[in-house]
């Protein structure tokens, strides 16, 4: 027998190997596979079995992933450039973010040049949205008007650093400055002083609720987990919502707060061991990370004995391979154990047998960096904040074609009507909002004059439209209606993960539905039913509501058929 993977004459047991991969093999995979994908131009069926050798498991285990994941997909010359097509870049182009580029680089998207000199990638968000259209070119990002002369060298990359300001007058999040507590030293002091039942009264006394999309109550999902030694917490730092780069906001700039608030969820859950999982598309924010977590660690806020307490607690900082629904819960967790990230049935939950079976708690970026703030001035404080029913600040982004674009902090229940007029300045150059896009693609859309709605989840529901991660996108009037539910459907088609088929297979019928651009009739109508009846999880469920959202925002200009 050879590590349990090997049976009788030998023979290799391939469902043996990939038991065997907890903590070991498994865990390293995906990094594997992305170092062999740099400057390969084959088809990642042809290499990634010679990776999963390599580690000891049978080709399937890594012939899955390295065709599910964008990056790993995508053929890689020596210089690979990534352009996004999402919904900010799609308004600043009049809908076509490509177009530039590929005449430029003499490329499709998804391919490569004969010489193997450079190869292009279409992206759904590079999180760029308040300087779109937006590219990365080898890591390094080109935003602007000019980004096909940034591309070809005829003007120096310009990627402007995050606009943001605080409209609360008390930031949660954004605070700075000499003024404001270190967040990890507001972690030592919890965990020298205080005790985990602590931190977890002052959560459940905050009212505070998950800022990625769920809105799920934070110390409910804490209550849930199930006691034991190897609970583990992980920062889903996976922002895939186009439109949406608040989180990486946190990440580049506050990656303190960020790191504090994961060591306190994980004191408060009885957790040893904390992940975050930063998307590829945000290389500064996964090396703002690495360098703070190595400090931490110097700091003696993490590691085998935290401050002389004898509690131990291990940080990693890991990066995402290019999958939309793999920021989903369980799909995220299917991404750390090396796997494909797709949505897994539930129950049971994460907090029952996430990580490799074991207890998990995931929570989102902008979730967890609120935790320091709470800890320190109390959740009483925190929950006074925002609106009884949902307390609490939440930061919105605003899109490239606000007159100020940028992250600001509000506090919930501001009205959607002042953040985009009073605090965007309504939209640049004179332009007409026709419909808003509020918390991605499946969050929804508003009406240009239906904005006199809460930022609250609730009132949002009430009008067809979900909060999410708080983007906000402009689109004006100089664009079709038909190109942008063309545009919404071309999204879900490209990153539905496929594990069910109501959902990969609903989302292409409904790319050929408005690909059509006649009246769907019955046919929409059944597929909307399929979809929110039986996809496996809210990215399938949502995109009916979505559209037709869509179509009542822009009311008699819209194709018809959309609406019911």
């Amino acid at each position: 027998m050879n590590g349990g993977q090997t049976s009788g004459a030998g023979r290799f047991d391939a469902l043996r190997a990939v038991a065997s991969r907890r903590g070991r093999p498994g865990d390293r995979l995906l990094d594997e596979l992305s170092r062999a994908r740099t400057a390969n131009t084959c088809d990642s069926a042809s290499w990634s079995p010679g990776v999963a050798t390599r580690l000891g498991l049978p080709a399937a285990s890594a012939l899955g992933p390295a065709t599910f994941y964008a990056d790993l997909a995508a053929p890689h010359g020596r210089r690979h450039v990534r352009v996004c097509t999402g919904a900010a870049c799609f308004a600043a182009t009049g809908g076509r973010p490509l177009d530039a580029v590929e005449e430029e680089l003499g490329l499709r998207a998804g391919g490569v040049s004969p010489d193997a000199a450079v190869s292009l990638q279409a992206v759904r968000c590079l999180g760029h949205c308040y300087a779109a259209p937006a590219a990365l070119t080898d890591g390094r990002a080109c935003t602007g008007p000019a980004l096909a002369d940034q591309i070809a060298g005829r003007a120096p990359c310009a990627a402007p650093s995050i606009p943001r300001a605080d409209a609360t007058g008390d930031p949660v999040l954004l605070g700075s400055g000499p003024a404001v507590v270190d967040p990890l030293e507001v972690w030592k002091r919890t965990v020298t002083a205080s005790d985990p039942g602590d931190v977890h009264e002052q959560v459940a006394a905050s009212g505070l609720r998950g800022r990625g999309g769920a809105a799920y109550g934070v110390a409910a999902k804490w209550k849930a987990v199930r006691l034991s030694d190897d609970t583990v917490v992980v920062a889903n730092g996976d922002e895939g919502d186009p439109g949406s780069y608040a989180d990486r906001l946190l990440m580049e700039v506050h990656p303190r707060r960020v790191l504090a608030g994961l060591a306190l969820a994980c004191f408060a859950c009885g957790a040893d061991r904390g992940r975050i999982l930063v998307r590829s598309e945000y290389p500064a924010a996964l090396a703002a990370l690495h360098r703070t977590c190595e400090q931490a660690y110097t700091e003696r806020h993490f590691g085998e004995n935290v401050h002389g307490t004898g509690r131990a607690l291990q940080v990693e900082v890991w990066a995402g391979h290019g999958s939309y629904v793999a920021g989903e819960e369980t799909a995220l967790i299917a991404s750390l154990e090396g796997g494909r990230g797709c949505a897994r049935a539930r129950p049971p939950y994460p907090t029952e047998r996430g990580l490799w079976d074991a207890p998990t708690v995931v929570g989102n970026v902008e979730t967890l960096a609120a935790l320091p703030w709470i800890v320190s001035r109390g959740g009483a404080a925190y929950a006074r904040r925002g609106t009884p029913s949902e307390p609490g600040t939440k930061l919105v982004s605003l899109s490239e074609r606000f007159a100020r674009p940028g992250v600001y902090e509000v506090e919930l229940g501001t009205s959607v009507e002042h953040i985009v007029s009073g605090l965007g300045g309504g939209l640049k150059d004179g332009a007409r909002l026709a419909v808003l896009q509020i918390g991605g693609p499946l969050g929804g859309f508003l009406p240009a004059d239906g904005l006199d709605v809460p930022l609250a989840d609730t009132e949002l529901a009430a009008r067809g439209a979900a909060l999410g991660h708080g983007g906000l996108v402009a689109f004006d009037d100089s664009l079709e209606p038909a190109d942008v539910l063309r545009h919404t459907w071309q999204f879900a088609a490209a990153e539905s993960c496929g594990a069910c088929s109501p959902c990969r297979v609903g989302t292409r019928q409904g790319l050929e539905l408005a690909t059509a651009g006649s009246d769907p009739g019955e046919d929409w109508v059944r597929l909307a039913r399929v979809l929110e009846e039986a996809s496996l999880c809210a990215f399938g469920r949502r995109l009916p509501a979505a559209v037709r959202s869509l179509a009542r925002a822009y009311g008699q200009r819209f194709p018809s058929g959309w609406a019911p």
